[in-house]
């Protein structure tokens, strides 16, 4: 799957070297909490993971159109009854940062859910004041629904959460169908 400035692949085992340096970076998790595979085997372990992923979960790396890794995204705890899924998204490779990469991803993702899995809503959860990646979920049409309260631990300090989402009756109001 291929937008702009992305393509979305399948995990390969060589990823597990970038994951680890990012899950290990406390700037590229400080918006995720603490680092979730922080060795290589479980890295390792993770990719397995994905690349087995069944009906519940998909899971993709990211890589910019000449084929350099820079991040993770997809879609879990996919409902097929209330055709519903939570998205997350990390890029791990800072030089990446607004430039527009988690938008693009953001929106091939969006396209997978709505066009080829006939999902109705796609909701995700950030720290409110991550502003960068509001801004992005906003730009792409997600909506905030409600606010955790002090939802997260981050940084020595509890931290506010946005619930977002968007319905497919949006997606297909702002393309045109």
């Amino acid at each position: 799957m291929q937008g702009k400035l992305v393509k979305l692949r399948a995990y390969e085992k060589s990823d597990a070297d970038a994951l680890l340096r990012w899950f290990s970076d406390e700037e590229v998790t400080r918006w995720l909490g603490p680092p979730n595979f922080p060795s290589r085997a479980q890295q390792e372990k993770f990719i397995e993971l994905a690349q087995a992923s069944g009906d519940d979960a998909k899971y993709f790396a990211i890589e910019t159109l000449d084929g350099k890794l820079i991040g993770d995204t997809g879609i879990r705890f996919i409902d097929w009854k209330s055709r519903k899924a939570e998205f997350f998204i990390t890029i791990g490779e800072k030089q990446c940062w607004d430039k527009g990469f988690g938008t693009d991803a953001l929106r091939v993702v969006i396209r997978l859910a709505f066009d080829k899995m006939n999902l109705n809503r796609l909701w995700l959860t950030t720290l409110a004041d991550n502003l960068r990646a509001v801004r992005c979920y906003g730009k792409c049409g997600f909506v905030r629904e409600g606010l955790l309260r002090q939802e997260s631990f981050v940084d020595g300090k509890y931290r506010d959460v946005h619930l977002m989402a968007l319905l497919r009756e949006d997606y297909d109001r702002t393309r045109g169908a």
